[in-house]
């Protein structure tokens, strides 16, 4: 399947795909942030500023059933106590549900989407969806909207894991870009606003490295242009489980900024850096930003309570 850049969306103001760097902090509205987030803010920011890129906020927010109360009240408010500096106005995603639809629609005009109405019950416990509904030609209305895969391998060279690779169809055949309920799934969107918002890179957690080639595929086939990638190892609790909401992660204490963002520099293994303001840190850190220091593992042992 070749890409299409006539799907091409037209950027956002701001969004430059000709910039030389721009990357973005992602969080989800799930729970209040917690550890791993700091490190993942800290590593997408000091990135971006060592490189003189840009660097901007965006709240993933689609899964709305999801979002936890006064959760991206926490978010808003870590920005400001760790005294990052967006370089455009923070987005959210459940603001921008028209342009998703309309992406889909796009998709579906070419034939590269359609409508599924297997259930979970009825897929059962494979993973890998056999395509059963890709000829049925099912009104969109209501159903399940999955994206068509072909038998080719994508891979994508990781500026920390190193070469990934993935063949879509074998494992895991045509994916879902809009649920039943009408919930607008997670790749498609980042997709999406990755494009207008002109990122040229990904920082973020390994456990989202197994969807970076879905990620890349609905790039390519709606013209969007490559990324680079960089996936940071994960921060883990006492029992050996990686640090989330789910996992009930405390939250990150505001009034600890200065302390935290230490011991964030200390889990990517950047070079100390003295106790100021954040701003003030941030601004060492960046200066000795080094990303050979950062583990070249997908874990990282117990760093935080």
């Amino acid at each position: 399947m070749l890409s299409n850049p006539s799907l091409a969306l037209p950027l956002e103001k701001g969004g430059k795909v000709a910039e030389h760097y721009v990357g973005r902090f992602a969080p989800s509205p799930t729970g209040p942030l917690h550890f791993g987030s700091l490190i993942t803010a800290v590593a997408s920011y000091c990135d971006a500023r060592a490189h003189q890129g840009r660097w901007v906020v965006r709240i993933e927010d689609t899964d709305i059933p999801r979002i936890y109360p006064c959760s991206e009240d926490h978010i808003l408010r870590s920005i400001d106590a760790f005294q990052f500096e967006p370089d455009a106005d923070i987005i959210f995603q459940k603001d921008r549900l028209d342009i998703y639809e309309q992406v889909i629609e796009q998709l579906h005009t070419q034939g590269l989407v359609y409508a599924c109405q297997c259930t979970r019950k009825m897929l059962g416990s494979n993973h890998i969806y056999q395509g059963t509904c890709r000829e049925l030609g099912l009104a969109l209305k209501d159903q399940a909207i999955r994206v068509k895969v072909d038998d080719q391998d994508i891979c994508f060279m990781d500026r920390l894991q190193g070469t990934h690779c993935s063949n879509l169809m074998r494992d895991l055949g045509d994916f879902v870009l809009k649920r039943r309920d009408g919930i607008i799934n997670y790749q498609l969107a980042v997709v999406v606003d990755d494009y207008l918002q002109g990122m040229t890179h990904v920082v973020r957690g390994a456990d989202l490295l197994d969807n970076t080639e879905r990620q890349i595929w609905l790039a390519q086939i709606l013209g969007y242009p490559k990324l680079e990638y960089m996936h940071l190892p994960l921060a883990m609790n006492d029992q050996g489980q990686k640090l989330s909401k789910q996992n009930m992660a405390q939250a990150l204490d505001l009034n600890q900024a200065p302390a935290l963002l230490q011991q964030a520099f200390a889990a990517l293994q950047q070079a100390p850096v003295d106790l100021d303001t954040p701003r003030i840190m941030l601004q060492q850190a960046i200066a000795q930003w080094d990303i050979e220091r950062i583990p070249h593992r997908l874990t990282l042992a117990q760093i935080y309570q």
